[in-house]
């Protein structure tokens, strides 16, 4: 008789797992065609591509696009206890970690834009030239790859050599050896996210004054631009929640199993996926420059698949 409980626990907890995974793949494939459909339409009008807003756009959807895939190609190696050479996994974590932090700095970067824009526009065409655009990508990946090469630093000078002979579900956490790794690293993510706070806190209150100060068309503009400020914001508070959500899941571990896999399960959904789909909304959509030329495309697309 238990074994049969058993049995059909374990049904059920597969099914359970099933239902999530679909769901997961759904919402992972619904946000991929909505950035794509707005990649390309980046890619047909040429003045998106040499606009310094509109190319910082477009590497936040790539990034954010990258991060789905990664992340959901993990989900399923994990679901399936796949294993994997240690090397292959540093590989894909070193990409993980990077495209994890090049979303909220280039989120800081595309907010001083709008800052420089409203607060600063007579200088805004000398200073957000494609080519000083080209050197910020740069800047931006440079800046975002120091916490991945902290964390596999301390992972090399930490583990023994036969590590590397080993397979492994492949994961982040799998580069955590002590205690003391987790604090660094968390360390490192929250002096980032206090930079990025502070850069959008502080170009907020600027176009705020500005917003104050101004009238008519500039009026609404600069409204405009605060509430889109105001968005990043919140974006960035999304990925900064992420950084805390191992601690939650350590603690809950220690309550209930059942009660962390769903809390885990919550933590993907929310600050992993969530922010991810925010930037459609807040360029593809808002941005009315872009909406009219998303529309054209989408509408002219629909209509020449159905002469």
């Amino acid at each position: 008789m238990a074994d049969n409980n058993s049995l059909v626990g374990g049904e059920f907890s597969r099914r359970q797992i099933n239902d999530k995974v679909i769901i997961v793949q759904l919402l992972v494939m619904i946000f991929l065609c909505i950035n794509i459909l707005l990649l390309i339409t980046f890619l047909k009008k040429e003045g998106f591509y040499t606009t310094t807003r509109y190319i910082l756009f477009a590497v936040m959807l790539l990034s954010d696009s990258l991060i789905l895939i990664m992340s959901d190609i993990l989900l399923i190696l994990s679901l399936f206890q796949f294993t994997m050479h240690i090397w292959l996994c540093i590989i894909i974590s070193f990409v993980v970690l990077l495209y994890f932090v090049v979303t909220p700095v280039t989120l800081t970067v595309m907010t001083l834009e709008r800052y420089v824009a409203i607060c600063m526009p007579l200088r805004h065409g000398e200073l957000c030239t494609t080519r000083s655009t080209v050197n910020c990508i740069l800047i931006i990946h440079c800046l975002s790859s120091v916490p991945c090469i902290v964390i596999l630093s301390m992972y090399f000078a930490s583990a023994s050599h036969r590590i590397y002979k080993q397979y492994s579900v492949c994961s982040v956490e799998i580069f955590i050896l002590y205690r003391w790794h987790d604090h660094v690293r968390s360390a490192v993510y929250q002096f980032y996210f206090l930079i990025m706070c502070i850069s959008i806190v502080f170009s907020y209150v600027k176009i705020m004054k500005v917003a104050k100060a101004a009238s008519g068309e500039n009026k609404k503009s600069t409204w405009k631009g605060l509430r889109t400020v105001i968005l990043h914001a919140f974006q960035l508070l999304l990925c900064l929640i992420s950084l805390w959500c191992p601690f939650i899941e350590a603690a809950v571990l220690l309550i209930n199993f059942k009660l962390f896999k769903d809390v885990r399960y919550f933590n993907y959904i929310m600050f992993s996926l969530a922010p991810r789909c925010l930037s459609p909304l807040i360029y593809g959509l808002r941005d009315e420059k872009f909406f009219h030329a998303l529309k054209s495309y989408a509408f002219s697309g629909w209509y020449k698949s159905n002469i």
